[in-house]
């Protein structure tokens, strides 16, 4: 009977592993190091290894990345988490609904802006005399009429 060895988190990877596992670049691995986002191990010729469970840390950057979550959040959010082992289903969870509070947050004032563009869009009106983002009050009507932000149209002499 042949015994299959299962990976543990623990095991180490090299960049090129890493990178193959991922598909994020290891220029942008080398990055996430110096930004204290990922962690490595060093082989007395300097290689670079990776603990397996580093690709989770991986994952969430990316996601991070895609959600508009900067990255300086996400390492003050990883300072939280072990080094040296991977992170429990607690330390994940916690992380989860701090996010999720920000992005319900975010999402609630995208869908806010989304109903004052609507409105302004809809509106036809030439001073926005109605738009709550650009031109609340109408304070640009005081100027006179027309288009008050756009630069005044210059016909070129032929």
């Amino acid at each position: 009977m042949v015994e299959i060895k299962r990976p543990k988190p623990t095991d180490l990877l090299t960049i090129g592993e890493v990178v193959r596992r991922t598909g994020v670049s290891a220029s942008a691995l080398h990055f996430y190091e110096r930004k204290g986002l990922i962690h490595t191990q060093r082989t007395p010729g300097g290689t670079r290894l990776y603990p397996r469970h580093m690709e989770r840390r991986i994952a969430i950057i990316q996601v991070a990345k895609r959600l508009g979550i900067p990255l300086s959040e996400v390492a003050d959010q990883f300072e939280s988490l072990p080094r040296d082992r991977m992170p429990s289903l607690r330390d994940w969870n916690r992380l989860n609904e701090h996010w999720r509070a920000k992005l319900t947050a975010r999402q609630r004032e995208l869908e806010r802006l989304q109903s004052e563009m609507s409105q302004c869009i809809g509106c036809g009106c030439v001073s926005l005399s109605v738009c709550l983002v650009m031109n609340p009050g109408d304070v640009l009507g005081q100027d006179g009429q027309g288009a008050r932000r756009l630069p005044p149209f210059v016909e070129e002499a032929g």
